[in-house]
Order: C-alpha cells, then structure tokens, then sequence
C-alpha cells in the first residue's frame, strides 16, 4: 500500500438528499422517509459525530426537479427541509460535527445570506461551512420572478463579486467590538465597527451586518464547480471543494490543477482540502457488497432509469431495446462528456439498456463497493496518490450504509492510522485544520 505520510483523511457526509441512489427509499430495512423525517435525520447526525465525521453536507435545489411525472413520482427526493432551520436544529443534538448548507448567489442576496450563515455559526458554537452555489437549475429561475436562467460565466462574476460582499459583511465588527462595560454603560467600542459601502457590477450593500462576528471568523466557504470558472473559483476562494472526479486519474488531474491555481495566487495550496463524493457499499465480502450494489440498482424503476438516461444521452432511449446492447448514440447539444462517460460505462461493463438506465438513474459516479478492508484500501490510494484529501461519503440506504460505514469501515481507518479517533478541536476549521481568517478591517 502507498505511504501517506501522517497525512489524514477528512470525511463529509453527504445529507442531502440522505442517499443520492434513487432506489434507496426501496431498499429492505431502510426508511422509506428518512430524507424528510426529523427525528432519523437527527440519529443520523449523531451518528456520523459518533464516527468523528467532519460534517453532515446539504446540497439543495430550489424547485422540484424538472423531469417527466413517470419519473418524479418514484423520487424520494422530491421534498427536503430548508437547510438552515434544518441544520440549527441539528446543532442544538451535535456538539462537534461541521454543518454545511447550501445557499445560492444567484437567487438570494448577500446580506441575508451573511446573517444566516453568522447565526448559524454562533448557534454551533463555530460549525457552519457556506457551500457556494450559482444555481443551473432553470426551473429555479420561475420561483424567483425571473422568465429566463442566468448565463453561466455572468452567474461565476456574481458569485465572485456576492463572495466579497459576505465576508466583507462578516468582518463588519472585530472580534473584541463588544465590550459590553456596565460600569460606563458602554455596550459596544464604535471604533471597532466597519460599514462596507459595496457597490459593484451586480450588488449594491451598505452594511453593517447586525450580528457579531461569526466564531470561525467566517464560516468555511465550500464550492463544488469544475467547469474552468468553477476551478479559478475555487483556487480563489474555497477551503473546501467537493469534487465529481470518477477515477483516481482523474481526481489527480483536477487535484493538481485547482492546488496549482492557488499556488500562482499565492495561497497555500493545504488550505484547501479537496472532497470527490464517494458512493460506498459495504459487505462482508466483496462479492457480497457487489450483489447489495445490484440489488439496489435493481429498485430504480425503468421509467425513472430510462429518463434519467435519455437526459445523460442527450437523446430518447425509451424506444430502445431494455435488454439489448445500447445502440450506436447520434451526437445531439447535450453535455460531451456526460454522454461519452455513460456510452463508455456502458461498452466498457458490457451493459444491457436496462442495466445501464438502472445505473444511470442511480448513482454512476465513483464507487467503493466492498469490505471495509477493500474500500480502506481503496480511500488510502486516494490519499498517497493525491487524487483527493478524504470523500464527500454517499450511503445507499438509511439507516444500514451509514451504520455499516461508521461500525466497520472508519475503525479500519483509524486503524491504518489515516482517520481521527478524536476531533482536534471545537471548530469545523480546527478539525479541517484550517486558520482562522484575520478581519481585513481590523489588526488582530
């Protein structure tokens, strides 16, 4: 096995939905609503604190997925809660745990997002992690009073330029502003506030902020973009990036790209730790693990599969043959290498059309499906071969994948001396190893 050095991995947990599988509400045993039922939710967080996770991840859409009724309606993931109320209830049943939401740049505005993020923060006791999103989602565009979708470049300037403007608004106060001397009746220094006065290309914010400073300084700022404005971003801004990467190759060029962009900005390329989702299937044996995969992939009803695989193909499978080969595909405006990745999927693993669609509709990204001997091996490749610094983990069902991972593979782990038995620190940031931002308004 390839040395790691003393390097350690950093584990997220992919919440939201509770399994991205589309067949996991299906699956024997699991809770058919987990995705919406509070009180599993709160088990579950417990238990990844439990398995010294560094944080519970909410990824979250702002419309119902647009896809054929034949689909949607086999989707578990048609309803969510909002991600703060969510996620400060969760604070108040977690002690140390990170707590990450999504909020989007592109339908929401700076100060609203400043403040959440800021009470989220001091309700944790400094958890909160911002995952930066510009919003693809057309569909979205329609809640918001906007006829049509913001252009994607346009969307990456807002994005930039929204970034300055939060933690800009995060620094409105230092960290000492509020002296609170009831001798003098003195509440709070006046020298110690900051008011922003932003105006710029897309957002105009006169701040300040009407709450202290967060306790991490500012929440840990996440991305997930990988387009080539998605990378400069993230080699900007981020301190977390989850990846899409589906083989180590691939994870470590995008691992030596976005470290090597920040290097040319002068950051430190530690400060930012890279997280691709990893799906993960345990079994007693390997081959165990394989038949749990399969048979989860069988729960993806066809409809569901065939849609999502015409969307993949940019191209209408519903005529083709379910248990033939897939046929030789025209090229069509879709997404290149999305289509390229699922016709390769399908020749390399000699798939039938409704194998393929099964996978397809399910989860067709990177994948450890084993022991936990076999997935430790394969997360500890990752790591020595710099294709990432841990996972954004993906369970398949609830609550079995997420008790099996915690029980059986992080013990493996921290065995191989590459996973925490304990948390260093309060903070997401000092479990990340991540520094604390000075306030670029005022000297520490």
């Amino acid at each position: 096995m390839a040395m790691t050095a003393g390097k350690q991995l950093r584990l997220g947990a992919f919440m939201r939905p509770v399994s991205i599988h589309t067949g996991a509400w299906r699956y024997p045993g699991a809770y058919p609503d987990a995705n919406f039922n509070f009180p599993h939710l709160r088990r579950f967080a417990q238990t990844l604190e439990r398995g010294k996770f560094d944080a519970f991840f909410m990824a979250d859409h702002l419309a119902v997925l647009n896809m054929p009724m034949a689909a949607l309606k086999r989707s578990h993931t048609v309803t969510s809660f909002e991600p703060f109320t969510l996620l400060s209830a969760l604070a108040g049943a977690t002690e140390r745990i990170g707590l990450v939401a999504t909020a989007s740049t592109t339908f929401d505005q700076p100060y609203h997002i400043a403040r959440r993020f800021a009470s989220l923060d001091h309700l944790s006791g400094g958890r909160a992690g911002w995952n930066i999103v510009t919003t693809s989602n057309p569909d979205a565009a329609l809640n918001f009073g906007l006829e049509e979708h913001v252009e994607h470049d346009e969307r990456y300037d807002r994005a930039r330029e929204f970034y300055d403007v939060v933690t800009g608004l995060w620094d409105s106060w230092a960290d000492d502003a509020f002296v609170r001397d009831v001798e003098a009746g003195l509440y709070f220094d006046p020298a110690k506030l900051h008011v922003l006065n932003h105006k710029g290309p897309h957002l105009s914010v006169r701040g300040p902020l009407n709450i202290a400073r967060p306790i991490q300084g500012w929440p840990v700022i996440v991305q997930a973009g990988a387009s080539e404005a998605g990378r400069q971003l993230a080699a900007e801004t981020a301190e977390v990036v989850f990846g899409a990467s589906p083989t180590l190759a691939a994870g470590q060029q995008f691992y030596a790209d976005v470290k090597g962009r920040m290097r040319k900005l002068g950051r430190d390329p530690d400060d930012l730790k890279i997280l691709p989702a990893a799906f993960v299937v345990v079994g007693d044996t390997d081959e165990e693990a394989s038949r749990k995969r399969a048979h989860l992939d069988s729960l993806v009803h066809y409809d569901s599969g065939i849609a999502s695989l015409s969307g993949a193909l940019g191209h209408d499978a519903s005529g083709f043959d379910p248990d033939g080969p897939l046929p030789e595909i025209p090229e069509s405006n879709a997404s290149r290498s999305a289509r390229q990745r699922v016709i390769d999927l399908a020749r390399r693993e000699n798939l039938t059309v409704r194998q393929l669609a099964q996978r397809v509709g399910s989860y067709s990204g990177l994948a450890f499906v084993g022991t936990p001997a076999t997935i430790a091996d394969g997360m500890e490749e990752w790591l020595a071969g710099e294709g990432s610094d841990g996972f954004n983990v993906m369970f398949p069902y609830l609550p079995g994948g997420l008790d099996d991972f915690v029980e059986r593979v992080v013990p493996e782990l921290q065995r191989r001396g590459i996973f925490r038995r304990a948390y260093e620190g309060a903070t997401l940031r000092e479990n990340l190893g991540l520094r604390r931002p000075r306030n670029r308004f005022f000297a520490e």
